[in-house]
């Protein structure tokens, strides 16, 4: 940074400050802030009559008579400490006139240190949390936060409040966002869609527990509901057959008919009573298809409809903590496996003909199959998996393999 102005101010702005020498002072300016020397011949092309005018007082001569007019540096900087108007000579006397310069470099780094700085909050959840690591390290290299927040200070704000929200997630018992918002940043309103605080804390969220990218309204209510935030306790739902437990559930169990419980209903009124195993599938159809065939026969099965909702979270959750074992099964591809492993972060479960055996055995019985896409997973319940996936290359949707999940539900 420049030194600190000396001199005889008021001179110098009459020397210096004349609206018609502004190019030369702008152009000193310049070359200090990019950390070249005031040395060397600076020069003005096409000078209105005033600008000559004005550079001639300054030198007291004529400063070219050509189209254009030239002023060394090292002229006026010897100029002004002969003179003593700036007797530490022309770098300070630019600084007078327009302020302290920093030299680009110096303050591209000092803003650099700020950015980093502004992310220790974003590096200690990461500490403390090693489920957010890999997204801490996405966020810092995506530009996200200096997207949203646009200067370090803002950043550093940005990132405090929504790790104090992460803190908090998922939450169990689930809540609505509104009310989670207003207990976490005192305002209802602070988690609404489009501000970056929410835009954030979402991203977060779903680092923690799994939920994969998507857009539009339904995937954000979705995602929200996978952390235990809801946006109302009504739309979040889960299906189950013959499940008992209620008057609502019996009723429906001795008919065989297909029960949807929502989430308000869940928490107002769990079923009661122990159920000694409870089979859970990933897609509607497996428990359509266990209806239509066993009807009030059928085992009881809850079905998660895709991603584990807070409803379905907030049922398994209350079975196995009353003692009920639960296994799973879902489909044989990446966004399958990643369904199950978001789903025994929350909940213990056993595979259900969910295993590398499994696999390779209806991929045997039927080999022609879609081909495996996506982003590979990992199977904590069964490490061989996701070798197995990888190896034949094709996925087994849970419709395809109905008779072998129909047989265990008598």
């Amino acid at each position: 940074m420049t030194p600190g102005p000396a001199g005889d101010a008021p001179r110098l702005r009459r020397l210096l400050g004349d609206p018609d020498l502004a190019w030369f002072v702008t152009r000193a300016r310049r070359r200090l802030e990019r950390g070249r020397p005031l040395t060397g011949t600076v020069s003005l092309s096409a000078p209105t009559p005033a600008q000559r005018a004005a550079a001639e007082r300054l030198l007291g001569r004529t400063p070219g008579t050509g189209h254009s007019v030239s002023i060394r540096w090292e002229s006026v900087d010897a100029l002004l400490r002969r003179s003593g108007t700036s007797p530490d000579g022309l770098a300070a006397a630019v600084a007078l006139l327009t302020g302290p310069v920093v030299p680009r470099d110096a303050a591209r780094a000092a803003e650099e240190r700020a950015w980093q700085e502004a992310y220790a909050p974003l590096d200690q959840l990461a500490a403390e949390v090693p489920g957010c690591a890999a997204w801490a390290a996405r966020v810092r290299g995506d530009g996200l936060v200096r997207r949203l927040a646009g200067t370090p200070d803002a950043a550093r704000a940005l990132l405090e409040r929504t790790v104090a929200a992460l803190r908090h997630l998922p939450a169990d018992p689930p809540l609505s966002l509104a009310a989670f918002a207003a207990r976490t940043f005192g305002s209802a309103h602070a988690l609404d869609d489009g501000t970056p605080l929410a835009t954030l804390t979402l991203s977060g969220a779903r680092a923690l527990t799994g939920f994969e990218d998507g857009t539009g309204a339904e995937w954000r209510r979705n995602a929200w509901a996978s952390a235990g935030l809801l946006r109302d306790a009504l739309s979040s739902t889960v299906l189950t057959l013959n499940l008992r437990g209620t008057p609502g559930l019996d009723w429906q169990a001795d008919q065989g008919e297909p029960a949807v419980l929502t989430l308000r209903q869940l928490v107002r009124h769990p079923p009661a009573g122990r159920t000694a195993l409870v089979r859970v599938c990933e897609n509607p159809a497996v428990l359509a298809a266990a209806a239509d065939a066993h009807g009030p026969a059928a085992a009881p099965l809850v079905c998660l409809q895709g991603q584990p909702s807070a409803a379905a979270l907030t049922l398994l959750g209350h079975l196995t903590d009353g003692g009920t074992t639960l296994m799973y099964h879902g489909d044989f591809d990446w966004g399958g496996l990643r369904i199950a492993s978001v789903l025994r972060r929350r909940v213990p479960w056993r595979p259900w003909r969910y295993t590398a055996a499994d696999y390779r055995a209806a991929v045997l019985a039927r080999p022609e199959r879609p081909g495996l896409t996506g982003t590979p997973a990992d199977a904590p319940w069964d490490p061989e998996l996701p070798l197995a996936l990888a190896e034949s290359g094709v996925r087994v949707e849970e419709e395809t393999v109905l008779e072998d999940l129909l047989s265990d539900l008598l």
